[in-house]
């Protein structure tokens, strides 16, 4: 990863281990920083979609470039908060080439009060030549103030409700 901000490189470490399927996929972050990330997904057995061909499944391309936005989203704010995929919208241009890793770069390129837009591109060696490209739109503050996890505590126990009377079962 290259010299950028602490805490924008420790959401992205975040992001990569703390996401079970972005963890099993095997994405590390290259680069982020002023609104952009380039992220890596690696060759294996494991992803291929259509073994006879060799070729990464769509499905991880999906993965990588929505991961990939998010991260560039984080890299364009000046504070964290929570976000929300709102909308993604993937034109596959060709097969990624088998037995090859599978970089995407993407570009926070406007930040509203409330939504962020993002274009990116999956490639092998050069982005001129996409694999697919994504544009993407944002929520900011999907927690809507909440504090990080505040959905996961355990919900306050209810006394059981009471069976109407006079129900012959």
């Amino acid at each position: 990863m290259s010299e950028d901000n602490e805490q924008t490189r420790m959401i992205a470490t975040a992001m990569n281990e703390g996401s079970p399927q972005a963890r099993a996929l095997g994405f590390t972050t290259l680069k982020i920083g002023d609104a952009v990330a380039i992220l890596k997904v690696p060759y294996r057995p494991e992803i291929v979609g259509d073994p006879e061909t060799g070729v990464i499944a769509g499905g991880v391309m999906t993965t990588l470039l929505d991961h990939a936005s998010g991260q560039a989203v984080h890299a364009a704010l000046e504070t964290w908060t929570s976000i929300a995929t709102l909308d993604l919208r993937i034109d596959y241009m060709r097969p990624a080439e088998p037995g090859r890793d599978v970089m995407a770069r993407a570009h926070c390129y406007k930040v509203t009060r409330s939504v962020a837009f993002v274009r990116a591109v999956a490639y092998e060696d050069d982005p001129e030549d996409p694999v697919a490209t994504a544009q993407a739109t944002f929520m900011l503050d999907s927690s809507a103030g909440k504090k990080t996890g505040a959905n996961l505590k355990p919900s306050r126990s209810r006394p059981p409700a009471a069976k109407p009377k006079g129900d012959a079962a």
